[in-house]
C-alpha cells in the first residue's frame, strides 16, 4: 500500500461534495453528530467550514456496541451530547473509519433512543472494506486497502492525520 492519503484535502471534497448531496436531496436545515472522537473531530470541522449553522451534537456509543461485554468500559467514554432534538431533523451522522459497521449500527440505535430523525446521512473519512453488515457512506473520502495485520487510526485533533497500527492481538 502506498502513503496513506493527507486529511485536509478529503474534507475539503468531502464538504463540497456533502453540500451537494444535501442541497439535491432537499435535506434543510441539518444537524452535524460526530462519533466519539476521530468523527467528532472531523464533525465539526466539516461543520464549521461548510454548514456553520449547522448545530453540532457528539455521540460516545461506548455502551451501544454490540461487543460491549466483552470489551467492557473503555477508558475516556463520555456522555452523548445532542443539544437540539433528533425528530424529524436531518442529520449528518460523521465518523472517522468505517469498518466492519458495528459503529455505525450503534450509533444509529443511539440516534433513535433520542427521537426520530427525518433522515440519515452517512459521512465517513476513509473505508476498510471488512463490513460485517450492510452499511455504506454517502459521502467518503477514501477506500483504502491495507496489509494483513494493519489498521487504520486518526490522530487529532491538531492536525488531523492518519496513521497505520498493527492490530492488537486477543
Amino acid at each position: 500500500m502506498s502513503a496513506l492519503p493527507e486529511v485536509d484535502p478529503l474534507l475539503q471534497r468531502m464538504g463540497e461534495e456533502l453540500t451537494a448531496w444535501l442541497d439535491r436531496t432537499q435535506r434543510t436545515d441539518p444537524a452535524v453528530v460526530g462519533i466519539h472522537t476521530g468523527g467528532a473531530w472531523i464533525a465539526e470541522r466539516l461543520r464549521d467550514q461548510f454548514l456553520p449553522d449547522a448545530p453540532l451534537g457528539t455521540l460516545d456509543i461506548a455502551f451501544y456496541r454490540d461487543d460491549f461485554a466483552q470489551i467492557g468500559l473503555q477508558p475516556g467514554v463520555r456522555p452523548s451530547e445532542l443539544p437540539f432534538s433528533v425528530d424529524d431533523r436531518h442529520l449528518v451522522l460523521v465518523d472517522d473509519v468505517l469498518m466492519t459497521g458495528r459503529t455505525i449500527r450503534a450509533a444509529l440505535n443511539e440516534l433513535f433512543d433520542y427521537g426520530r430523525p427525518a433522515s440519515v446521512t452517512l459521512v465517513t473519512l476513509v473505508d476498510i472494506e471488512s463490513r460485517e453488515l450492510p452499511i455504506r457512506a454517502d459521502i467518503l473520502g477514501a477506500s483504502l486497502v491495507l496489509p494483513p495485520g494493519q489498521r487504520v487510526k486518526l490522530t487529532g485533533p491538531t492536525p488531523l492525520q492518519l496513521i497505520l497500527n498493527p492490530v492488537a492481538k486477543p
